[in-house]
C-alpha cells in the first residue's frame, strides 16, 4: 500500500517538536472535555444544588469503570496501529481499524446493558448515602443509555492518535463541547423546546454532545478515502490476528483502568462515611485537581505514540530522547499547575458552591493532592514508553500494587485514625510514590524493548515466534529480547 494521506511520520525529526505536536493537540482536548466538566458540575452545583454534586460525585467512578475497559480497548488499537504505522505496513492499520470498530460495537452495547441493569446495586454496595440515592441512579442509567456512543467516539480519537494525528480530534471535541454548553442549561433549567430536567437534563445533554462528536469523526474518516476509511466489511470481518492482538494488548488495560475505577469506588465509600458535604467537596475538588493531572496525562500519551512509531520503525535510540523530553515538559507544566492548588484552593473550590463546610475540605484535598502531580507526571512519561511498546500487563501489575496495595488499605486506616478523612487524601500522595517508583525502575531494565510486532516486516511477536518454530533461520534480524534479557 502507498504512502497514506493521513497521519504524522514521528521516526524521523525533532522530538521535542513531535512531542509539542502531538501532546498539545491532545491536552488542549483535554483541557476542552474538563473544562466541560466543570461548566456541567457549576451548572449543576449552582442551579440544582449540593445534593446533586454529590450524585455525580458518587456516580463518577462507577462510570468511570466502564469507561475504563473503553479507554482499555481504544489503547490497544492506538499502539497497534502507531507500531504498524511505524512499520509502514498500512494494509495491517486498515485492519485494525475495522476490526476495532467491530469489536468496540459489541462491547459497548454489552456494558450499556450491564450498567444500566446493575446501577442501583453498585450505588447501595458504595453506601451512597440515601438523600443523593435516587438522583445518582437516574443520572448514571442515563448516562450507560449513551455508553457506545462515547465508546465509539473514544475508537476515533484512538484511531487518529495512532497514525500521529492529534490535532484533527481536537475539533470533534470542540464540537461536542460547544453542543453540550449550549444544551446543559437549556435541558437542566427547562428553556424552550425542553422541559426542566435537572440533573438529568445534564445527562443527556452529555450523551448528546457525545453524538455530534462521533458523527463529525465518522464523516471525517470516510471522506479522507486512506487507511483509516471505514468500511463495513472490514468491520463484520474481524481479523483473526487483529483481535487475537487487540485481547493481548487491550485486556490488561482494560483490568488497569477498572482496578482504578474500582479503586475510586472504594476510596470514595470511605468518603462518604463523613457525609454529603464530604462527598460534594470530594466531587469538586476532583474536577479541578484533574486539571493538573491533564499535562501529564497528554504528554504521557504522546510519548505512547511517538515510542510506538520509533520501536516499530527499529529505533530505539529516539525512544530514549522520548523519554528524556517528555519528563523535562511535563514536570515543568505539572508543577505551574500545582502552585495554584497551594495558594488559592478556597477561589477555585467557591466556583462549585457557596457552603463553606465543603469549600473548606475541598481545600484541604487539593492543598495535598495537587503536589502529588508532579510524581504523576513522571509516571505518567515512563508509563508511556511501556505501554508504547505494548506491555501493558506491566502496567498494569504497577496500578494493583499502588491502588490496591496502597491507596486503599492506607485509606481505609488512616481514615479511622485521628486524621480522619485527611488521611484519604494522605492515601493519594503514597499510591502515586508508590507507582512513580515502580515505573521508573521498570523503564530503567530496558524490558520494554521487546515490541509487540517486529520492527521490519511489521509482523506480530505471536507470527515471528511461529515462524521460528518452523524455520529458525527464518528471520534476518531476530527480534531485540531487550537488555534485561526479556
Amino acid at each position: 500500500m502507498s504512502k497514506p494521506s493521513i497521519g504524522r511520520d514521528l521516526s524521523e525529526g525533532s522530538i521535542p517538536r513531535h512531542l509539542l505536536a502531538v501532546a498539545m493537540p491532545m491536552l488542549l482536548g483535554n483541557l476542552l472535555n474538563t473544562s466541560y466538566s466543570i461548566v456541567d458540575a457549576i451548572w449543576i452545583g449552582r442551579i440544582i444544588g449540593t445534593e446533586a454534586i454529590g450524585a455525580v460525585a458518587v456516580s463518577f467512578p462507577i462510570t468511570f469503570l466502564f469507561v475504563g475497559v473503553a479507554s482499555g480497548a481504544t489503547m490497544a488499537s492506538t499502539i497497534l496501529i502507531s507500531q504498524y504505522y511505524g512499520a509502514k505496513n498500512y494494509e495491517e492499520v486498515s485492519k485494525t481499524v475495522g476490526t476495532s470498530f467491530g469489536l468496540s460495537i459489541i462491547l459497548g452495547v454489552i456494558l450499556s446493558v450491564a450498567g444500566f441493569l446493575s446501577a442501583d446495586s453498585i450505588l447501595k454496595l458504595m453506601g451512597t448515602p440515601g438523600t443523593i440515592l435516587p438522583l445518582a441512579s437516574s443520572y448514571l442509567k442515563i448516562s450507560y443509555m449513551g455508553f457506545t456512543i462515547i465508546y465509539l467516539s473514544f475508537l476515533v480519537t484512538s484511531i487518529l492518535r495512532g497514525v500521529g494525528d492529534t490535532k484533527t480530534p481536537l475539533f470533534f471535541m470542540a464540537a461536542g463541547v460547544v453542543v453540550n454548553a449550549i444544551l446543559d442549561p437549556f435541558m437542566i433549567i427547562g428553556i424552550w423546546p425542553f422541559p426542566p430536567l435537572g440533573l438529568k437534563g445534564a445527562a443527556f445533554a452529555s450523551i448528546i454532545s457525545s453524538g455530534v462528536s462521533l458523527l463529525t469523526g465518522i464523516v471525517y474518516l470516510n471522506r479522507k478515502k486512506s487507511i483509516v476509511t471505514l468500511n463495513i466489511r472490514g468491520i463484520i470481518s474481524f481479523n483473526r490476528k487483529i483481535t487475537s492482538l487487540i485481547f493481548k494488548i487491550g485486556f490488561p488495560s482494560m483490568v488497569q483502568q477498572s482496578a482504578v475505577s474500582l479503586g475510586m469506588a472504594a476510596v470514595t465509600s470511605f468518603v462518604n462515611n463523613f457525609g454529603e458535604k464530604a462527598t460534594a467537596a470530594f466531587g469538586a475538588a476532583g474536577r479541578v485537581d484533574s486539571m493538573a493531572f491533564l499535562p501529564a496525562m497528554s504528554i504521557g500519551m504522546a510519548v505512547s505514540v511517538i515510542a510506538g512509531q520509533n520501536l516499530g520503525a527499529g529505533k530505539k535510540e529516539r525512544v530514549f530522547d522520548t523519554f528524556r523530553w517528555g519528563l523535562l515538559m511535563t514536570l515543568c507544566i505539572s508543577a505551574f499547575f500545582s502552585v495554584f492548588f497551594l495558594i488559592i484552593p478556597e477561589t477555585m473550590m467557591s466556583m462549585f458552591t457557596t457552603d463553606q463546610e465543603v469549600i473548606s475540605i475541598g481545600s484541604t484535598y487539593l492543598r495535598i493532592v495537587g503536589p502529588s502531580s508532579l510524581m504523576f507526571a513522571v509516571m505518567f512519561v515512563s508509563n508511556g514508553v511501556i505501554n508504547g511498546a505494548g506491555h501493558t500487563m506491566v502496567t498494569l501489575m504497577f496500578t494493583l500494587l499502588a491502588l490496591w496495595g496502597i491507596r486503599v488499605p492506607s485509606a481505609a486506616i488512616l481514615s479511622r485514625s485521628p486524621l480522619g478523612i485527611t488521611g484519604i487524601w494522605l492515601s493519594f500522595t503514597i499510591g502515586f510514590a508508590v507507582i512513580m517508583t515502580a515505573s521508573l525502575f521498570y523503564y530503567r531494565s530496558g524490558r520494554w524493548q521487546k515490541v509487540v510486532i517486529h520492527p521490519v516486516r511489521g509482523a506480530s511477536i505471536v507470527e515471528i515466534e511461529a515462524e521460528n518454530a518452523l524455520n529458525p533461520l527464518a528471520l534476518d534480524e531476530p527480534p531485540d529480547r531487550g537488555a534485561a534479557g526479556v
